[in-house]
């Protein structure tokens, strides 16, 4: 289809694109949820090209990539923080100021992980009376953090490989 002396999927397949890569950009600093925003460059380059079986198999893919590396993020910080000696509850306080965080400060670094941080930091150490080990349990969350950050990575150059399959086939 081409719309004066541009084709339209042309059109789409590069604002797709630089959405993607925004999105991968996003995944290595955590701004806004760069493999939500990968889903969507999907669902709108779908919607744009109107999918088609492949496409929906893609998508389907893709959906379930964004989902499962959502919740990775979130098991890779509360188990590492919990290997490092914060019980569970602890962990689940943590992470529930970092949803609430991210609500009151909508920058997640700073109204999530961090907060995660250091509520996570003040609770221990209110429970155990030593900053060090609240710092140890502190460090095991920042440790979950960063194989979070690598396996996002993965998982968006996985997901963009996977539309760029769709858009090309």
């Amino acid at each position: 289809m081409t719309v004066g002396s541009f084709n339209l999927t042309w059109d789409v397949i590069i604002k797709t694109a630089t959405l993607l890569f925004m999105g991968m950009g996003l995944v290595v600093i955590p701004i806004l949820p760069g493999l939500v925003i990968i889903w969507a460059a999907a669902l709108g380059y779908g919607i744009a090209v109107k999918f088609g079986t492949l496409g929906w198999i893609m998508f389907a893919l893709i959906s379930v990539l964004m989902l499962g590396g959502s919740i990775l993020d979130n098991v890779l910080m509360s188990t590492q923080a919990h290997r490092e000696g914060a019980p569970w509850w602890v962990v689940t306080i943590a992470m529930v100021s970092a949803i609430l965080g991210s609500i009151i400060v909508p920058i997640p670094i700073i109204g999530g992980i961090l907060t995660a941080l250091l509520v996570l930091f003040l609770v221990q150490w209110f429970r155990i009376k030593n900053a060090r080990m609240a710092l140890t349990s502190m460090r095991g969350m920042l440790i979950g953090c960063g194989w979070a950050l690598i396996f996002r990575f993965i998982i968006g150059l996985v997901m963009i490989g996977l539309w760029l399959i769709w858009a090309w086939v």
